[in-house]
């Protein structure tokens, strides 16, 4: 599709999105009846929904990833962009022979001893998934990206990055506090393996060794990847929406739920690297078989210390702490100069017990994630841009969980894998060239105040270092200068700390 028709077919579904609102208005102004303001709004935010599903993958995505910012969106779209799903009607086989002759030779078809072209296992408006049989046998699902998609997902991406610096222009204060371009760079890049399966291949193959270490999670073999073609082994069983719960014995059940949740927890919080589309049409389970994991176009990448500061807000919303949630969200991101950081501490407080009470058997953080959202943009705390892809990922992965294990406690799974992921953090700090770098960083400083160095080892000698991380004008001077010997010693000390409190607030109740 060339620029110029996709530019018509954008400016169409504007037209017809502008010609419905004109539409209400005109009803609005005649003294029509029969729709109150809820209803409009319902109107209004289905309308866009189609209206993104139409424009295809690219701009779905962004409507998925709004449907976790109720600060930017209204209730009526939240409600409704979460419904948005990629499915197009099944295009005809004959459309992508050309991409499979083009990527694997004019003799592609010696390599398979079937391919079921009349069923695709999957539709969507960048590829099409189609149920196969190697010539050794081997059953598969062979991936085919469809024919100029590329050029059109890059042309819409620049077309939106203009659009959100522009926005950025004539709203700055608003930008100041989502920095519409940075949240769209950060989609961007999470969706960039979309557009090259050799890409997706390779997070394919890191993933299955970060599953390795669980028993009930997997992902499934690559056996071929080009740019535009990927074929790898099936997974076995159906989506976990269409699954029978009732087929499954309560610990299978259980199992699976448990190790997908810890599974993602060790991405986000330790692995800095996750799947950030975790829907239910990418779980696949089977009764007596570990679930599967498909579609790895779409991952997010998170440094240390925003794993670690994150974590910090989930602790502190687990331990009914809004004071501690309120410091560590604006640490997560930034505060702005007209920021109202003691009327967000109060919203904290406020929202925080809330949101506990109604979640100690149940915690859902993706929901925390966007009501911390609402109130902070409110009062002018800039919000990290990866956070709209972690919103997504963890909506995205407690849904599909309760379709196979409602009853399952998330704050149990996310408490039992506090240990092994503080563990994880101290263990990275002591690799060697962490442990090197850390140790440069702490001479250095150590040359600069030495006062201070004579002052920690003669607490510790006498056993009277202590730390006051509660303290309001900032940190003390011992803790000062471990942090700015380490990092890593700080963070992992910090949440050693949170954690054996956690635990043991948690054991006194």
């Amino acid at each position: 599709m060339g620029n110029s028709r996709r530019a018509r077919k954008i400016v169409k579904a504007l037209g017809r999105l502008a010609a419905e609102e004109a539409g209400r208005r005109v009803h609005r102004r005649g003294g029509g009846k029969g729709r109150d303001r809820g209803d409009e709004a319902r109107s209004r935010a289905r309308a866009a929904r189609h209206a993104l599903e139409d424009l295809g993958p690219l701009y779905i995505k962004v409507g998925q990833m709004l449907s976790t910012r109720p600060d930017m969106v209204s209730a009526a779209m939240v409600e409704e962009f979460q419904k948005l799903h990629d499915h197009v009607a099944p295009s005809p086989f004959a459309d992508f022979e050309p991409v499979l002759a083009g990527e694997l030779g004019p003799d592609w078809a010696a390599g398979f001893r079937h391919v079921d072209t009349e069923n695709p296992l999957g539709t969507a408006s960048l590829a099409q998934v189609y149920r196969a049989v190697l010539a050794d046998g081997t059953p598969v699902a062979v991936k085919i990206q469809r024919q100029g998609v590329r050029e059109v997902m890059e042309a819409d991406m620049e077309l939106l990055t203009g659009l959100a610096r522009f926005a950025g222009r004539r709203a700055p204060r608003l930008n100041a506090v989502i920095d519409f371009e940075s949240m769209l760079s950060v989609l961007f890049d999470a969706m960039h393996p979309e557009l090259d399966f050799v890409l997706e291949a390779r997070n394919m193959r890191t993933a299955a060794r970060a599953a390795s270490g669980f028993k009930h999670i997997a992902v499934p073999d690559v056996i071929r990847a080009t740019p535009r073609v990927l074929i790898q082994t099936l997974a076995p069983g159906c989506s976990i929406r269409e699954a029978d719960p009732a087929a499954f014995t309560v610990q299978q059940r259980t199992d699976i739920g448990r190790d997908l949740l810890a599974f993602m927890y060790q991405g986000y919080f330790l692995d800095g690297w996750f799947h950030a589309d975790p829907h239910p049409g990418n779980i696949f389970v089977h009764p007596g078989s570990p679930a599967y994991l498909i579609d790895w176009g779409m991952v997010g990448r998170i440094d240390r210390s925003l794993g670690t500061h994150l974590l910090r807000v989930l602790l502190s919303v687990a331990q009914n702490d809004g004071t501690a949630l309120a410091q560590a969200w604006i640490e997560l991101g930034d505060a702005t100069p007209w920021a109202q950081v003691n009327a967000f501490s109060g919203d904290m407080v406020a929202l925080v017990p809330k949101v506990a009470a109604a979640s100690l058997e149940d915690l859902d953080f993706g929901l925390t994630l966007t009501a911390i959202l609402e109130r902070s943009t409110k009062r002018g705390i800039k919000t990290n841009p990866m956070i709209a892809v972690l919103g997504k990922s963890f909506a995205n992965i407690e849904g599909s969980i309760r379709y196979l294990s409602p009853e399952l406690s998330l704050l149990d799974v996310f408490e039992t894998e506090m240990v092994p992921i503080v563990q994880g953090h101290i263990g990275k700090f002591a690799s060697g060239p962490q442990l090197v770098h850390a140790l440069l960083e702490g001479i250095d400083d150590t040359t600069r105040t030495p006062q201070q160095l004579r002052g920690i080892i003669r607490d510790l000698a006498e056993h009277r270092l202590t730390v006051n991380v509660a303290h309001s004008q900032g940190l003390p001077t011992a803790w000062n200068l471990l942090g700015g010997a380490s990092h890593r010693i700080r963070d992992a000390a910090l949440l050693t700390m949170m954690v054996l409190w956690w635990r043991r607030s948690r054991a006194a109740r």
